[in-house]
């Protein structure tokens, strides 16, 4: 029988190619009528792009992203705090790739409407209610726009990739209301400037309470002739408990006049934030939001993956790539176990616990807290950032954290892959 999946965001998307290269029957629903490249700039990390490069991703990765070279961390004064190889610069034997959230999503929904053909993906059908039925289940559609019932689709399982708004995760947990509001709002863009650290750099600078952190995701030729990129950045700004962040929708335009002043003199020898930010064609706000641990994703035949299952903190890269490889992982049981609940509970025993680590680690800042113990220690600046914070506090911040998200060097090179391929 077939996979029903709801959500043909990076989660969904990425599970339908992975049961495909199995000859598992899924069938993918969306609950927009015409999907598009919305969104900004993500970081894929090696362990989520190894999955995709062997579901044959590689080569359209590189069409549409850059592979990032290095990760740097800068102190409110634009100094260098810590700096690491990151990708195949690093040892990995994949890269990393900075990328358009978007063009990831149409990559991969366009992949799988030519591997799977074009009826594979629904679009305005959003999953209203799903109940077990005999040795499968039974999801009911609805068109969300207009409230019309769209009729029942069966299954062998469902699987909720319906994102950090998920319906389904609100129906199991009916009385877990908003996502958790940390106290952290972001605005975000894209400007078009020059190339800053080489072209390949993820940088980082500030502190939790106010924080930049930018990287390129195209090279693009800037209208002087010159080299430049398609800089994707982010300001953070910790703002009042009080501030009204659920005003609006939760991904509204942003003001620049809301957040540009606390960012007014980082005028860096690297790059001139005010400038980056006055150049920006458009910009959005986002009140940084997780959602708790959950006790359980697996209930029958159903189960959560994704932001429906993990939603965490945009802290240390792990967003997309956690859901990628959630993905993987339920194929790899779906081949041991069939696709029923035996499945389901083997994907829940190895994913919930895991990934409930890095939703707690990014609310304690993750990798970036070694720039919250700068600030600390060093409100005004340093001479040597070793007097401040040793080589090996920040070695060991950096190791820990690839340690908890599952991609250490090491570790990732030696396993073998998560789903066989195919004999």
């Amino acid at each position: 029988m077939t996979v029903l999946i709801a959500g043909a965001g990076v989660a969904g998307l990425t599970l339908a190619l992975s049961l495909h290269q199995l000859g598992i029957p899924v069938r993918v629903f969306e609950s927009v009528r015409e999907i598009r490249p919305l969104g900004v700039g993500i970081n894929l990390q090696p362990h989520a792009v190894r999955e995709l490069d062997e579901l044959g991703l590689l080569d359209r990765l590189d069409a549409i992203g850059l592979r990032t070279r290095k990760v740097a961390y800068f102190s409110t004064h634009g100094q260098p705090v810590w700096a690491e190889p990151r990708g195949k610069t690093a040892g990995y034997a994949w890269p990393q790739f900075s990328i358009h959230r978007g063009k990831l999503q149409m990559m991969l929904f366009d992949t799988v409407r030519e591997r799977l053909g074009p009826d594979a993906v629904r679009c305005g059908a959003a999953v209203a209610a799903w109940r077990d039925a005999g040795e499968g289940v039974e999801i009911d559609l609805v068109d969300r726009t207009s409230g019309e019932g769209l009729g029942s689709v069966s299954g062998s399982v469902f699987i909720a990739a319906d994102g950090i708004h998920s319906s389904a995760r609100a129906t199991l947990y009916p009385d877990e209301g908003l996502p958790v509001w940390g106290g952290i709002v972001m605005w975000r863009g894209i400007t078009r400037g020059p190339r800053f650290l080489g072209g390949r750099t993820m940088a980082m600078a500030g502190c939790k309470p106010r924080k930049f952190v930018c990287y390129p995701i195209e090279d693009i030729a800037l209208d002087d002739g010159t080299e430049g990129s398609l800089i994707n950045w982010i300001a953070d700004l910790r703002l009042p408990s009080d501030y009204l962040w659920r005003r609006e929708d939760w991904n509204r335009p942003g003001d620049r006049a809301d957040f540009l002043p606390k960012f007014e003199n980082w005028h860096f020898d690297w790059l001139d934030v005010p400038a980056v930010i006055r150049a920006a064609s458009e910009i959005f706000e986002y009140p940084m939001v997780d959602r708790d641990p959950l006790p359980r994703w697996t209930h029958g035949a159903m189960t959560l993956m994704g932001d429906a299952a993990h939603p965490m903190y945009p802290i240390g890269s792990n967003g997309a790539s956690q859901a990628i490889l959630d993905a993987r992982v339920l194929t790899r049981e779906f081949l041991t176990h069939g696709p029923g609940p035996a499945a389901l509970a083997a994907y829940e025993a190895e994913r919930r616990e895991a990934t409930a680590k890095i939703v707690l680690a990014n609310r304690a800042d993750g990798p970036d807290r070694i720039l919250d113990i700068v600030a600390e220690r060093a409100p005004e600046g340093f001479d040597r950032i070793d007097d401040v914070l040793t080589r090996e506090e920040r070695v060991e911040a950096a190791a820990g954290y690839k340690q908890v998200a599952g991609f250490s060097v090491e570790a990732l090179n030696a396993r073998p892959p998560i789903v066989p391929a195919p004999g």
